[in-house]
Formats: C-alpha cells, sequence, structure tokens
C-alpha cells in the first residue's frame, strides 16, 4: 500500500487528520435536545423530540418498550445547485432513505428501548451546508442531540436512568490518490477511489462498516488502513460528543 505523505489536502490537513469540528448545542429550541454540528464546512442541525406513545406496529404486537427512529434532508440551498425538496418530487429519493435508516441503525444499536419506555424518539437530521460527510456528521451529532433530551428527562424524573448503553459516532475514510485520508471533504470524495463510512461506539465497537471502491478495487491491507483511521477518528469524536453534552445542559 502507498502512504503519499506529501499529499496536500485543504488547510494542508494531515492524513489522518478530522476536519475542524465545530457544534452549538439548543440551535432548535422547541426540540427537547439539538445540536448544529459542523465537520468542516459541512453541517448539519440535528434535534430530537420525544412522544409518549409507540407506533401502531409495536402496540399491535405487543412489543414491550420503546422506538426511536430517524428522518434526514438536504435543504435546498445545502448544496452549490439547488436540490429540490422531497415534498415537491413527490418521493423521497433512495439516498435519503438509506442514509436515515443507517442513522436509526446507529442510534439503536447502542440504546435499550425497554429502558426508555413507551415511548418515540425521533431524531432529525437537516443538512444546512454539504461538503461530504453528511451521514456520518448526522449520526455523531445526532447521539449528541438525542443523549442532552435523555438527560433532560432524567432530571425531570420522567426516566429513572439513561437508556443509552454507550455512545456512537461516525466518520468517513477514503483512498484519495492511492493514500489512505480520514475524514473527506467533498472534493477528496468526489474523486477518491475507495470510500468508506465507519460507525463505532465510545468503547471501540462496531456497529456498521461501509466501504465501496468507485470504479476500483482495494486490498484487505487498504481496508484496514481504512478502519484504523476512522478508529481514530471516532476516539476524537467521542470526547467532542461529551463536551458538546455537558455543554448542552
Amino acid at each position: 500500500m502507498n502512504s503519499n505523505e506529501s499529499l496536500q489536502r485543504t488547510n494542508d490537513r494531515a492524513l489522518n487528520a478530522l476536519r475542524p469540528i465545530h457544534y452549538t448545542t439548543g440551535i432548535a429550541p422547541h426540540a427537547l435536545g439539538s445540536v448544529l454540528f459542523a465537520f468542516g464546512n459541512t453541517q448539519v442541525i440535528c434535534a430530537c423530540t420525544i412522544d409518549n406513545k409507540v407506533p401502531n406496529w409495536m402496540r399491535a404486537q405487543g412489543v414491550e418498550g420503546g422506538w426511536m427512529t430517524a428522518e434526514y434532508s438536504m435543504l435546498p440551498y445545502s448544496t452549490l445547485d439547488r436540490k429540490q425538496r422531497d415534498s415537491s418530487r413527490g418521493k423521497t429519493d433512495g439516498r435519503t432513505i438509506e442514509i436515515q435508516r443507517l442513522i436509526g441503525r446507529s442510534l439503536r444499536a447502542v440504546i435499550d428501548l425497554k429502558v426508555l419506555g413507551a415511548k418515540t424518539m425521533w431524531i432529525d437530521c437537516d443538512v444546512l451546508q454539504a461538503d461530504g460527510g453528511t451521514r456520518t456528521a448526522s449520526i455523531t451529532g445526532a447521539y449528541i442531540a438525542a443523549q442532552i433530551a435523555i438527560q433532560k428527562l432524567i432530571a425531570k424524573k420522567v426516566l429513572e436512568k439513561d437508556p443509552f448503553k454507550d455512545s456512537v459516532a461516525a466518520v468517513s475514510a477514503g483512498i484519495f490518490k492511492d493514500t489512505p485520508i480520514l475524514d473527506l471533504d467533498y472534493l477528496e470524495d468526489k474523486d477518491a477511489e475507495v470510500d468508506a463510512n465507519i460507525v463505532m461506539t465510545g468503547s471501540g465497537k462496531y456497529v456498521e462498516v461501509q466501504s465501496s471502491g468507485e470504479e476500483a478495487t482495494y486490498s484487505e491491507e487498504q481496508l484496514n488502513a481504512l478502519i484504523s483511521l476512522g478508529k481514530q477518528g471516532i476516539e476524537t469524536l467521542t470526547e467532542i460528543q461529551k463536551e458538546a453534552i455537558a455543554s448542552g445542559l
């Protein structure tokens, strides 16, 4: 595997470096928990609301506990060329469905829905600005918003304990100009030979690894390099999540 240490990245970023991470909690006052989370120029508003009821299918099947689900959208002005709203087109595109299912799966992997009780947790992720990595920013920000909401319910004695068993975060990695790099921006992502999204818990367990060659193949060594980069990035993101949650309470 080649590794081009002299590869020039935006802002002279190191191959294993995340983009600058910024967050603002409480961005959506009517949500129980919310954060504007940014990976560089990618900015996503993640908000959590909780209903005191479960979906009809859970009641019909007598399923114990609660439910968590996610919705994802890219606002029309989030990209260089205006993106038409799904509501205007009359249907949700496949990419949107894929990403919101990924967000939901990622958070359900680290929550005990029985502890949540007969409630539905809604996670809404709206992309304000897209510069690569919108799904990874959404997952990372979604956990922050959800945990802020849960801690508020515990403080109000609506919940006795935290249903989250672990934290969860996500980051991209890829092979760009034959070099493994972490947290790709749009220009890197569109020309990458291999693209991967790694979702992990704070304790270091894998939730999901998505990787694909873009008109290219890749070796086991390269895949391991991408996973290693992702693990490093998520360790940093987990610490940032802790800071953001504390600031939002």
